[in-house]
């Protein structure tokens, strides 16, 4: 099958298309004609060497989240047939013609997503609900804070909290992708400087003084002081990504302060019943949203997959607003 592969570890020059073994399904996984394959960060940092796959994963093929029809059932594998439309997170080898997956990852795809809308919906769309509602305890009426506007995790998260009746503060650092989230349902637009990134003391404003309760970060280190700062008391910062440094030096005292929480979370690493939950509750409460069209995923651009080199280079430049989607 032809797979996105790794010549090493290194810049975007070190990928290439090429043929691999065919996978097949073992008891209770599935078989997948992977149709299209969106894009992750995790990716860019598999590449480089930054962020190994799990145990019996290849790291030469990335790939977390894919679109396309089940070809074949593994022993007691009974939830889908061949044909089905589906749509998973997988812990990598994503990229290429074929994935093998737990049947109890798959999802099915609304009828109104392209196979190419779909891969961009389940990675974005799990951690996002996720660190919403299961780790951040979103409720209706609350001011969220959600950074880095134009990702695709965020562009899913701002979404999900416009339906659930938040008041949606997002963050970026270019005021086109904060144009491009009104749409979304994006309430409150901060634009945020690159060398010296300042936001708290507009978040206080805009939430009369109280700060946020609940902040989703995919920043890190260079927010952390500022996003302790915006936090309502009692609140919690989620934190999703580390793009902006993985290291933070701040006051404590802050934390202790507003009596707040930081969560951490990732994904890939968790074990195969955790992600299962995250997915089935993913399928439980916004499945429903997407197929009313309530929420969509967001696709910047579809590229042929003998084009993931140029998908690296504009996600490295940070171009992109929402997924860029490879087809197979």
């Amino acid at each position: 099958m032809k797979a996105v592969l790794f010549q090493g570890r290194g810049g975007p020059e070190v990928i290439r298309t090429g043929e691999v073994p065919d996978p097949a399904p073992g008891r209770g996984e599935v078989l997948v004609r992977v149709r299209a394959a969106a894009l992750n960060r995790a990716d860019l940092l598999q590449r480089r060497g930054q962020y190994a796959p799990p145990a019996g994963t290849r790291e030469d093929v990335p790939g977390l989240e894919l679109a396309g029809e089940v070809l074949r059932t593994g022993e007691g594998a009974a939830a889908f047939r061949p044909g089905d439309r589906v749509m998973a997170i997988c812990a990598g080898e994503g990229q290429a013609e074929l994935a093998v997956v737990h049947e109890r990852m798959l999802l099915p795809i609304p009828e109104r997503l392209s196979f190419e809308e779909a891969a961009a919906l389940p990675e974005a769309g799990i951690t996002a609900h996720d660190a919403l509602f299961t780790l951040g305890g979103l409720r209706p009426g609350w001011p969220v804070l959600v950074h880095a506007a134009g990702s695709g995790v965020a562009t899913v998260a701002i979404q999900l909290a416009k339906a659930a009746g938040a008041t949606v503060l997002g963050t970026s650092r270019t005021q086109d992708k904060l144009e491009k989230a009104r749409p979304l349902g994006l309430d409150h637009a901060l634009l945020v400087a690159r060398d010296a990134p300042r936001f708290a003391d507009e978040v206080r404003r805009l939430t009369g003084g109280r700060g946020c309760p609940l902040v989703l970060d995919f920043v890190g280190a260079a927010y952390a002081r500022e996003n302790l700062a915006a936090l309502a008391p009692r609140g919690v910062l989620v934190v999703v990504g580390t793009m902006g440094g993985a290291e933070a030096a701040t006051d404590l005292r802050v934390l202790m302060q507003r009596r707040a929480s930081v969560v951490g979370t990732t994904l890939r690493m968790r074990p195969l019943d955790e992600k299962i939950a995250a997915t089935q509750a993913f399928a439980r409460d916004v499945l429903p949203l997407v197929a009313a069209g309530r929420v969509r995923p967001v696709v910047d651009e579809v590229l042929p997959a003998e084009r993931a080199r140029e998908a690296h280079e504009r996600m490295e430049r940070n171009e992109s607003f929402g997924k860029l989607v490879l087809r197979f």
